[in-house]
């Protein structure tokens, strides 16, 4: 996403003030802090959403508003440019993979704790390592298949399956986690040949499109609570591609990404904080093995 200048490290502004010095690795690490923080709390403002406007809503909310704020951005520092796409099919499928992983995501955050939700999505980089294998014929190794083995076995211990509390609506998340890592999928095909501003504001496009499409025969007039939180779900979903790319154009996606665990730990807060549900050993469990298996295959491919 395209952004005002930031001022160089260091510049001196209102006669005695400075930015503080960080090298561009520690700003890129503190900018993918700020992503995964910023995706819980988009991911927090939907589950409470769907207490107060229809499923649907929520969706259109978080993607017309963040498509509209995206295009403004873009429109004013790249003129037209980035509504030209050399690849349309794979721009649209990667929007619509997108859009299918939100919904299952939000569909299941109204019966499921945030926590759990945020926990089982993050087996979709696990997922990537399996579907790189069938369908871009990349080799691995032992040590990532282990990798692999033990982030399924993380995620069933978030399940809990054959255990009487087991909630059929996580499996939604599993379906979903599917979907987005297709989208992952569908970003590293495109990477280096599509513009970045084109990809970034395709994100949402499309699934902006095809919700206004189906909202209006089904819509219900929001209070003034839910209107403002469906503009500030789309904001922060904004926000958090914005943090994200300007970490990326610090250091480079293959050290950064490790970070944006970071968002498995901060829903575990809101989950506590702010819908008061408890955070069960299981859940903290699991999380831990999806974040090392994750977090391994991540060093593996970067040796």
């Amino acid at each position: 996403m395209s952004r005002a200048p930031a001022l160089a490290p260091g510049r001196r502004f209102s006669g005695c003030l400075s930015l503080p010095r960080f090298s561009p690795l520690l700003a890129g690490i503190l900018f993918t802090l700020a992503a995964g923080c910023t995706f819980a709390v988009q991911d927090s403002i939907g589950k409470y959403l769907t207490s107060l406007v229809p499923l649907i809503q929520v969706l259109w909310g978080r993607y017309v508003f963040q498509t509209l704020i995206m295009g403004t951005v873009l429109s004013a520092t790249r003129g037209t440019a980035f509504l030209k796409t050399t690849h349309p099919v794979l721009q649209i499928l990667r929007g619509l993979c997108l859009l299918a992983a939100t919904s299952l995501m939000y569909a299941a955050l109204t019966h499921v704790p945030l926590a759990d939700a945020t926990a089982v999505i993050f087996f979709a980089p696990i997922l990537v390592t399996v579907l790189s294998v069938v369908f871009l014929k990349e080799t691995i190794g032992i040590h990532r298949i282990g990798a692999i083995v033990a982030g399924f076995v993380g995620m069933l211990v978030i399940l809990r399956p054959g255990l009487a509390s087991i909630e059929p609506a996580l499996f939604l998340v599993v379906i979903a986690a599917g979907f987005n890592a297709c989208y992952f999928l569908l970003t590293r095909r495109l990477s280096g040949r599509e513009d970045s501003a084109s990809t970034m504001f395709n994100t949402s496009a499309p699934g902006a499109i095809l919700l206004t499409l189906f909202v209006i025969p089904l819509w219900q007039t929001p209070s003034t609570e839910a209107l403002v939180l469906m503009i500030a779900i789309g904001c922060t979903g904004s926000l958090a591609h914005f943090f994200l790319v300007r970490g990326f154009s610090h250091a480079p996606a293959s050290l950064l990404s490790p970070f944006l665990y970071i968002q498995v730990l901060a829903a575990s807060v809101l989950t506590v904080v702010v819908f008061g549900d408890p955070l069960r050993a299981t859940t903290a469990i699991g999380a831990a093995i999806l974040v090392a298996s994750g977090l391994y295959i991540w060093w593996r491919e970067n040796r």
